[in-house]
């Protein structure tokens, strides 16, 4: 697995992807620091709850940051509430 380390990643003893998995799981998801611990210790990375938190303390601005550009715009989805079914070329009203 080789790409390119950002330059912020220098220097840490884990690789860019893994401290970037951590950070996503725990800015993108509802977990505690020692969840994001135990998922990746399922994964075989064992890494502390404490390196997580300073991993999201370092690096989570530019993660929250991209998921919230990412979220969807409040009242951008199209409802019809008038309560009118067309089919073809006719129309059938629900309000009674």
């Amino acid at each position: 697995m080789t790409t390119s380390a950002c330059p912020g990643y220098v220097g840490y003893p884990f690789p860019a992807e893994i401290i970037s998995q951590a950070v996503w799981l725990y800015f993108r998801f509802p977990l505690s620091l020692r969840m994001v611990d135990e998922l990746l210790a399922t994964r075989g990375i064992v890494v502390s709850h404490e390196t997580v938190r300073q991993w999201a303390r370092k690096f989570g601005q530019a993660f929250a940051n991209q998921i919230r550009r990412r979220l969807p715009v409040a009242g951008a989805a199209v409802r019809d509430d008038s309560g009118v079914i067309r089919s073809g070329s006719a129309e059938f009203d629900l309000v009674s």
